[in-house]
C-alpha cells in the first residue's frame, strides 16, 4: 500500500513557509477553529477572486489576513467596498479585529491551486476534461514550469463507473526536498457528481544561500631600503 505524503507538509520548515504564523500553547484549539472559520468565509465570499492561498498572522489581539489572488480587483471591488464587506464578515466569524491585505499573484499559471480551479471551472462548463487538462498543462509549461501533472478523478464524461485520468509533462521530482513543488486541489460539482482535480507543478530547485566567511589576508610588509 502506498504512503501518500503531502508535497507542502513534506517541505514545511525547510523550503516552504507556514501559512499560519502563530502559536499558542493554552488556546491552540480555539485559535485553530478560528482559522478554519476564516478560511471558510474566504472560500465562500471569494469564489470568483482567484485566491491562490491565504496567510494568517496573529499579532496581539489582531489577526493579519493576507490574500494572494490573481484577480485582486475583483476582491477589492469598486472603491474597496467588497474588501470592506469581506473584512466585516471575517471579524464577525472570529469576533476579533482583522487587518486585511490583498496581494497580486504575478504568474497564475505557476500556482497549482489556480490551475486546479481553472480546470474545475471548465469541467463545470461542460468542456471536455482531456482538453481542459492539456490546455492547462500547456499554459503552465509555457509560463516557465519544468514539469506539471494534472489528475482528474470521478465520473468523467458522465460514465457510470468512476475512473482517474492523468496528464504529465516534464519532470516532477516529488521525493526531492529542495524541489519547489506547488500542489493544489479543487472540485467540480457536476450533475453526475463531483470530480476532483489535483495539480502538481515543479518550478525548479530551491538552493539555500551559503554564507561566505570573510577571510582577512595580512598584507606582506616589504622591508624599506635606506
Amino acid at each position: 500500500m502506498g504512503h501518500k505524503v503531502h508535497p507542502y507538509g513534506f517541505r514545511i520548515g525547510i523550503t516552504k513557509d507556514w501559512f499560519a504564523k502563530w502559536y499558542d500553547k493554552k488556546h491552540y484549539r480555539d485559535l485553530l477553529q478560528d482559522d478554519f472559520k476564516l478560511r471558510k468565509v474566504i472560500a465562500r465570499d471569494c469564489k470568483d477572486g482567484g485566491v491562490a492561498y491565504v496567510e494568517l498572522d496573529r499579532q496581539g489581539n489582531e489577526i493579519v489576513v493576507t490574500l494572494y489572488s490573481s484577480r485582486p480587483g475583483v476582491i477589492i471591488g469598486r472603491g474597496g467596498q467588497r474588501a470592506e464587506e469581506l473584512r466585516t464578515a471575517l471579524e464577525k466569524a472570529c469576533a476579533k479585529k482583522v487587518r486585511l491585505s490583498i496581494k497580486e499573484v504575478e504568474q497564475p499559471e505557476l500556482e497549482a491551486n489556480l490551475v486546479a480551479q481553472n480546470v474545475a471551472d471548465q469541467i463545470i462548463r461542460r468542456v471536455a476534461f482531456r482538453r481542459a487538462m492539456k490546455q492547462a498543462s500547456f499554459r503552465t509549461m509555457q509560463a516557465g514550469a519544468k514539469g506539471v501533472k494534472i489528475t482528474c478523478s470521478g465520473r468523467l464524461g458522465g460514465n457510470e463507473i468512476a475512473r482517474t485520468e492523468t496528464t504529465r509533462q516534464g519532470r516532477l521530482p516529488l521525493h526531492t526536498i529542495s524541489a519547489d513543488i506547488s500542489y493544489g486541489f479543487s472540485e467540480a460539482a457536476t450533475t453526475m457528481g463531483k470530480i476532483g482535480v489535483k495539480v502538481w507543478i515543479y518550478k525548479g530547485n530551491i538552493i539555500p544561500e551559503v554564507k561566505k566567511e570573510s577571510v582577512t589576508t595580512e598584507e606582506s610588509q616589504t622591508p624599506q631600503v635606506a
